[in-house]
């Protein structure tokens, strides 16, 4: 007997049905705005990461080197890979790009709510456009997404910041501080006590004066306030481009979901602009949702051009807690639109019944045990057939097949020259 490793997930038949549910539905938002589907490899070289994030970084990896003698990872998130291929094609690609993808990604951390060393996640991106325009539309893509998944918009609510802000207050303050590490205190100012924040934000430079200061700003509702303090076009623009956001998320009917939150910040430290995170907002699910935001400077980085560059990315594991959490997370049940049940040696003729469903695009099983009638009725029943098509040797005989509606019992016969004939989706009532 083996046992799974931890923080990777077996998917079962009707599990399975309901995430292939909610990726569809991801995907397919994606398609209505325009985004087109890309393809990445598992494995990049360690230094894709490192470069940008430090060696610290490894001991988060799935790393290890490879039989040619090459430090590889697994990939932990999409965002290097997509920026490694913008600069791999250069001019040659259309401005904007709008590229998505659905895959998995590894990371080796600690195993929490909504948080697996395996996970998949729905990337979504907009490359060449620094105008508040990219920002809105991937804000409202994300919430067209939720809400074709059921979500209403009491259920969950973005929380929108912007990097800029933050930074140029912290570079108002007489201090020498460590802006990077000041971020990450404020990323992780939601799950810690308020001392030990403080106590970062001291480490990264501030007096504890300064540090209460600091958090007083972050919470004001007039961001003006913010301006005033730090009396730098810095903050006076990031203010500004907070604002168009904002102003086109209205236009785009999603400013309703978002909420001015300068706590928010996104720990990773290529986020330049706005940033934002999805939050439930009966607060069931205790992190974030899914986030998102600006990285203009990491193309550059790469090689590249400079590119300004937008995106999102659900993660599925989290987005399940909300799902489940609202009730309408998709049913976990087999779906399969017919059962040809074949009784005798009548093999050839429920064969082209089959095959002639099937080409209409629906879901098709067949008996291929040699099971007993009894035996493939439960059978049908077991995997939620819709409608059975008993083909006989009895029937046959008299030229016809039996079809069973399987939610009322209700059956009726069909000449077998006719079935399923000019129908697209022949059923109990087209021959009652």
């Amino acid at each position: 007997m083996y046992d799974r490793l931890k923080g990777f997930r077996d998917f079962y038949p009707e599990e399975m049905a309901a995430r292939r549910a909610v990726a569809d539905a991801l995907e397919e938002t994606a398609r209505r705005y325009g985004f087109r589907e890309i393809g990445t490899p598992a494995l990049e070289a360690v230094d894709l990461y490192t470069d940008k994030s430090g060696d610290e970084i490894v001991e988060e990896l799935y790393a290890f080197e490879d039989k040619g003698g090459r430090h590889v990872a697994l990939t932990p998130e999409l965002t290097p890979t997509v920026a490694r291929m913008v600069v791999a094609k250069g001019q040659e690609l259309q401005k904007p790009i709008k590229w998505m993808s659905t895959r998995p990604f590894w990371r080796y951390e600690q195993v929490q709510q909504g948080r697996f060393r395996e996970f998949y996640q729905t990337n979504v991106d907009v490359f060449g456009s620094a105008e508040p325009e990219a920002d809105a539309e991937i804000l409202a893509y994300a919430a067209d997404a939720l809400t074709t998944l059921g979500l209403e918009r009491a259920d969950f609510e973005f929380r929108v910041s912007h990097r800029d802000i933050l930074g140029g207050l912290l570079r108002a303050f007489d201090a020498d501080v460590s802006v990077r590490e000041a971020i990450r205190a404020v990323d992780k100012s939601a799950k810690i006590e308020p001392a030990e924040y403080y106590d970062l934000l001291h480490e990264a430079g501030l007096s504890y004066d300064q540090a209460q200061q600091f958090d007083d700003l972050l919470a004001t509702d007039d961001l003006s306030e913010l301006t005033d303090f730090a009396g730098t076009d810095e903050v006076a623009d990031a203010v500004g481009n907070l604002q168009n956001v904002l102003d086109a998320a209205d236009d785009f009917g999603v400013r309703d979901h978002c909420t001015v939150s300068l706590e928010t910040a996104r720990g990773l430290d290529y986020y330049t602009g706005t940033v934002f995170e999805c939050f439930d907002t009966q607060g069931e699910v205790s992190r974030a949702v899914f986030g998102g935001g600006r990285y203009d400077d990491l193309i550059e980085s790469y090689g590249g051009q400079p590119t300004p560059a937008v995106g999102v990315a659900p993660g599925h594991a989290t987005l399940s807690l909300l799902l489940q959490r609202a009730g309408v997370w998709p049913e976990e049940a087999l779906s399969t639109d017919y059962y040809v049940l074949s009784v005798g040696d009548t093999r050839s003729t429920a064969a082209r019944v089959a095959r002639d469903l099937r080409e209409r695009g629906h879901v098709v099983e067949t008996d291929l045990a040699g099971r007993s009638f009894g035996a493939q009725m439960s059978y049908a029943d077991g995997v939620n057939a819709e409608t059975v098509v008993i083909v006989g040797e009895r029937d046959l005989e008299n030229g016809e097949v039996t079809i069973k509606a399987m939610a009322s019992g209700d059956q009726t016969t069909a000449p077998v020259d006719e079935f399923p004939g000019d129908l697209e989706r022949p059923t109990y009532d087209d021959f009652a």
